[in-house]
């Protein structure tokens, strides 16, 4: 009853209001206004502090520093054998699996199509219509950096402007097409083995999203699709790098072409994952 009074809410509250509220809060540099904040928020969410590099609440300009967050060094290795796919981020999965003729599962009865998550041409989705899809949610505690998932090459970036619900359990089970309503950033990828896409979800509070090349995309409902300008990029990705951060918490979703990758057995909804570590491997490698 509480999740589906939250659903509720959040059609008739004005979400891009309160997400430019949260924006403003979060990044509010006052020393005692800011300390709080970063403190209140450990104590409610029980955060992980060991592992962050920078010395709390101190070493940080902002809420929103201390929430993109780095860790230390060794906090998050990255499992280096050949073939291995590693979770881009720490989070929930929510779902995965394949994808049927490009029909992506949200929730139990819920679908909605690679077409209208992508928002671009038809050729791009066809090159990854019955490939494998996972959709990892990140809880306000988490880790909230996105690591490459695999080596590849950044080939395209596109902004497509959107709705800002939140992307909780609660919120898949009630609100049809959640991930290709809500605002989104998708990273397309050429890999030895074929095309594949990183998908930033955008949500309720998420402020904006960053990548190390485009700075920071701020949320907008409508509009046309926008391209990334990834001109101060690298020329390759290397497993585990950089690819982005959300300023509040939301979903990433990986997407792979047919007959390339293999989840492993438990990678199932509600496991618990963190960035680095396998959680499948591409076919035709041996593990």
């Amino acid at each position: 009853m509480r999740a589906r009074f939250f659903v509720f809410l959040q059609y008739v509250l004005p979400r891009f209001w309160l997400t430019a509220i949260v924006y403003r809060l979060a990044r509010i540099r006052t020393p005692a206004i800011k300390d709080l904040l970063i403190k209140r928020f450990i104590l409610h969410f029980d955060v992980e502090t060991e592992e962050v590099e920078l010395e709390i609440p101190g070493g940080f300009e902002s809420f929103n520093d201390f929430f993109i967050r780095q860790l230390k060094g060794d906090a998050r290795p990255i499992d280096a054998q050949p073939g291995a796919i590693v979770s881009p981020v720490d989070g929930t999965v929510s779902r995965s699996g394949r994808m049927l003729a490009g029909s992506i599962m949200q929730a139990k009865g819920i679908d909605y199509t690679l077409e209208d998550l992508l928002a671009t041409d038809l050729d791009q989705a066809a090159a990854l219509a019955n490939g494998s899809f996972a959709t990892i949610y990140l809880a306000p505690y988490n880790y909230h950096r996105v690591h490459a998932p695999f080596d590849g090459k950044v080939v395209a970036a596109r902004y497509v402007p959107g709705d800002l619900f939140s992307v909780n359990a609660a919120t898949a089970k009630c609100v049809p097409g959640l991930f290709r309503r809500n605002e989104r950033l998708v990273l397309h990828f050429e890999t030895s083995h074929g095309p594949a896409a990183l998908v930033f979800v955008g949500a309720l509070n998420v402020g904006s999203i960053s990548t190390p090349w485009s700075g920071q995309i701020r949320p907008r409902k409508n509009g046309v699709v926008e391209t990334v300008d990834l001109s101060s990029g690298p020329d390759t990705i290397s497993k585990g790098d950089l690819l982005g951060w959300f300023n509040m918490g939301s979903t990433v979703i990986i997407l792979m072409p047919e007959h390339t990758c293999e989840w492993h057995d438990d990678l199932e909804p509600g496991k618990t994952v963190r960035m680095g570590e396998s959680i499948g491997k591409i076919q035709d490698i041996a593990a």
